[in-house]
């Protein structure tokens, strides 16, 4: 028969044994049976060419960056309620405050993301002398304030409060960035001189006015990002190890000077409060997370916010985080930060332009840092260092800084090449003229 006549080889004879992955096949209903091993390897090659997508960074900065802040809305709230409570005043009304941040924070980071580069460039010196200059004004008796012994806040009239130093983080990385890009295209960065100056003394003279009242977290995370631009700069290993060794002597006589400071490192992996409750802080931290579980005691339902844990709402707003959304919350806010922080390294890594890589790479360094000491804190792995989780604890003059500086990473997204062509084509208008052409471009009978 012609069909039979198509058969040919040990494949047509009867009886013949089919090879294996025929074999395979049939006891799969026909389909071969995959490689051991190749299911795993598949979902990492589909992993490898999504993160490697032109848009991949910018919908990871964009989607962490909103996430984190809405989440740590609700966690505001939720810690908040008790201590506005214990204020005659309203359970929202921390929430009420931090939201109003939150609005005007995502103003401006949808401005910030829509800035071209060279206006960021432009506003570098300003921000960086009006910073300087409120940090100034702190230390004017009658116009900077007090908050928990440290003298870094001006009064704006009824509950608001500025912090001058956290927009000194901001001021930092778009003046320093600018420095080093331009003397980068100037091929001056070969030399010490120009590597440190003056990058080195104006971050030491802001370095000053942070201690002058005696706030040793914000100076640590500022000293942070001056290590990752001298970093990104290219700065040798044996200068590191030189500044490094200065800063940790400074540092040293820094705590050996104060009780305060002393006692906080006493309290790192403490268990127990101690006699004069110095502990106390740490060691209820440490307690509202391993009350959480996996999954915590729900919203709302924490215990340690009942007027046991302070700073609830600020500093220790992880350690309610883990109490009452347990480890699966917990796990959730580090996996945000890490995607942030790998997708900021992705811009800085992937971009030509000098500004964006030590912009990029300032801004990461600057959430990342701030995230490890406030979680290491909590912790109990890491010295209590006051500083907020960047995007998520109270405190407006910390929120919208850290949104401009998160719609700086959107708006370098924005800027690579591919990415812009990629946008361009996803526009309506792009799209629309795109289909028509393609029509067009047909022959008649296809039509």
């Amino acid at each position: 028969m012609p069909g039979l006549a198509l058969r040919s080889g040990a494949a047509g004879r009867p009886g013949a044994r089919r090879p294996d992955a025929a074999r395979a096949g049939a006891r799969t209903g026909g389909a071969p049976r995959p490689p051991r091993g190749g299911t795993v390897r598949r979902a990492y090659e589909q992993a490898r060419r999504a993160w490697d997508r032109p848009l991949t960074a910018y919908y990871v900065i964009l989607g962490a960056g909103l996430l984190i802040t809405v989440l740590g809305l609700v966690m505001v709230y939720s810690a908040s309620m008790i201590t506005a409570l214990n204020y005659s005043r309203p359970s929202s009304y921390f929430f009420r405050k931090q939201f109003l941040a939150a609005v005007i924070g995502g103003g401006l980071l949808l401005l910030a993301s829509r800035m071209p580069i060279k206006l960021h460039r432009a506003l570098a010196y300003p921000i960086l002398v009006v910073s300087a200059f409120l940090m100034v004004l702190v230390q004017v008796p009658g116009i900077g304030q007090s908050v928990n012994g440290n003298q870094n806040w001006i009064s704006l009239g009824g509950p608001f409060q500025l912090q001058p130093s956290e927009f000194g983080k901001l001021a930092l990385i778009l003046w320093g960035a600018d420095l080093l890009a331009r003397k980068q295209d100037k091929r001056l960065l070969t030399q010490w001189k120009h590597l440190l100056v003056p990058l080195v003394p104006v971050a030491f003279i802001l370095l000053g006015l942070i201690m002058l009242g005696g706030d040793m977290g914000t100076a640590i995370i500022l000293a942070a990002i001056l290590f990752g631009l001298l970093w990104l700069a290219g700065a040798p290993t044996r200068l590191f190890v030189g500044v490094l060794s200065v800063a940790a002597v400074i540092g040293t006589i820094l705590i050996k000077t104060s009780a305060n400071r002393m006692a906080r490192f006493q309290c790192v992996g403490a268990t127990d409060p101690g006699p004069d409750d110095h502990c106390w802080q740490a060691v209820h931290g440490i307690y509202a997370l391993a009350s959480g579980g996996w999954f915590g005691s729900g919203i709302g339902a924490s215990v340690e916010k009942w007027g046991q844990l302070p700073e609830a709402h600020t500093d220790f707003i992880f350690a309610i985080t883990g109490e009452e959304l347990g480890l699966a919350g917990t796990l959730s806010v580090l996996a945000l930060f890490a995607a942030l922080g790998y997708a900021g390294i992705r811009v800085a890594g992937r971009t030509e332009d000098p500004f964006v890589r030590y912009a990029a790479g300032g801004v990461t360094t600057w959430i990342t840092a701030q995230a490890v000491v406030n979680i290491g804190a909590v912790l109990g792995l890491l010295p209590i260092a006051g500083v907020p989780l960047p995007l998520f604890s109270y405190g407006g003059s910390a929120l919208l800084p850290t949104m401009f500086a998160v719609g700086l990473l959107i708006a370098f997204a924005r800027e690579d090449p591919a990415a812009k062509a990629a946008l361009a084509v996803r526009r309506p208008g792009v799209r629309w003229k795109t289909m028509r052409r393609r029509v067009k471009e047909r022959p008649s009978g296809e039509r």
